[in-house]
């Protein structure tokens, strides 16, 4: 195992479009990071960067306090899985665990213990006499990370390794990877774009947009203590209401309304509020923002509310302009479309985003009630 580090990292392709810039990141030893983010982000370019299967355009990588830029895939003692598992389809499950150990020339004798080890580990220790072709999904994506979990490498590189799967098996592999690092806790970086696995699976996450870093944290503080409007809204299923507000003399106004006094400098601002923490009342009062109801969806567990909000003085010249919000409230709850309602932002869940930057102001300045 080996601490991984990125040293300002920049990749800028032909045609001048950059895939990475300035990017910096450690990842400790035997720690399980994820990187997550949109498709185009750049997550795969430093996966891609790490495994040197691409150069950087600027900056150094470091495996174990070594600059590896200059070293070829093949000396960089890591171990890639990918998400369409690329086995060898004509070699049984034991050969494509022992092809790359014997590659490397390692005794028989070692091959075998490495191999039936790493079967175990991973439950596939009845499977080594099939082929890739008589296996289920579930079982291929476990014998590719077996092929790299077998080598012992420092560091092991998932990029998409769940997205073939369906959902259920999904959920089943997402618990062997967490299962799997606790017991060899091997250093880790997955690639994901889905934020339910990024926040299930990893030590800590790293949020990706446009090639650079958006905010480095565990999930507690991803989720509830977000950088900026883009973390706080591409985590959470579903995301933080982001409502666009005006801070007036110490007074929230959304819209044409005036909802409470604030602790936060006065100016345009974006108020947060996750769908779970927003309460909903069934008539309007003074305090909350009024919204109209748009569609209820009945989830089982609990019903998610869509409602829209006017986010503009109707004194305003222009035509009013709305913003959807989504309720998460107790099953059972039901109303008519159009019906008034009131929503109540509680002060310990309220976040205030600048208007233009879109970053945090300060840690969490908080409605004063």
């Amino acid at each position: 195992m080996a601490e991984v580090e990125f040293r300002g990292i920049t990749r800028r392709y032909a045609g001048g479009v950059v895939a990475l810039s300035d990017f910096n990141l450690t990842v400790a030893d035997g720690e399980f990071l994820i990187l997550v983010g949109p498709s185009g982000c750049g997550k795969s370019t430093a996966l891609r960067l790490l495994a040197g299967l691409d150069k950087p355009t600027s900056g150094e990588i470091r495996i174990g306090g070594t600059v590896v830029n200059s070293l070829p895939p093949g000396q960089r003692d890591i171990a890639m899985v990918f998400q369409n598992y690329a086995l060898y389809p004509h070699m049984s499950v034991y050969r494509n665990l022992a092809y790359g150990l014997r590659q490397r020339k390692t005794p028989r004798a070692e091959v075998e213990r490495r191999v039936r080890e790493t079967a175990e580990l991973l439950e596939i220790d009845q499977l080594l006499d099939r082929k890739p072709g008589q296996l289920s999904g579930g079982q291929r994506q476990r014998v590719a990370m077996g092929r790299a979990l077998v080598r012992q490498p420092q560091a092991f590189l998932l990029d998409e390794p769940l997205s073939n799967l369906d959902a259920k098996l999904r959920n089943q592999v997402r618990g062997d990877l967490k299962r799997l690092h606790r017991e060899l806790p091997v250093t880790s970086i997955y690639v994901t774009h889905d934020q339910v696995e990024a926040m299930t699976l990893g030590d800590r996450l790293c949020v990706m947009s446009d090639g650079e870093v958006q905010q480095i944290g565990t999930t507690d503080d991803i989720y509830n203590r977000p950088a900026n409007t883009f973390v706080a809204s591409f985590m959470g299923s579903p995301p933080m209401n982001l409502i666009p507000a005006d801070i007036r003399s110490g007074v929230l106004h959304v819209g044409g309304t005036v909802v409470t006094a604030v602790s936060s400098p006065d100016g345009p601002v974006t108020v947060g509020v996750r769908p779970e923490h927003l309460r909903l009342h069934n008539s309007y009062a003074q305090g909350m923002v009024p919204a109209r109801v748009d569609v209820v969806e009945p989830l089982g567990s609990h019903v998610l509310v869509t409602a829209l909000v006017d986010v503009q003085d109707e004194a305003a010249a222009s035509p009013a302009a709305q913003t959807r919000v989504i309720v998460q409230a107790p099953a059972g709850t039901d109303f008519d479309p159009g019906t008034r309602i009131g929503l109540e932002m509680p002060s310990e869940r309220t976040y205030f985003f600048d208007a233009d930057t879109g970053r945090i102001r300060r840690d969490r300045e908080r409605i004063s009630l």
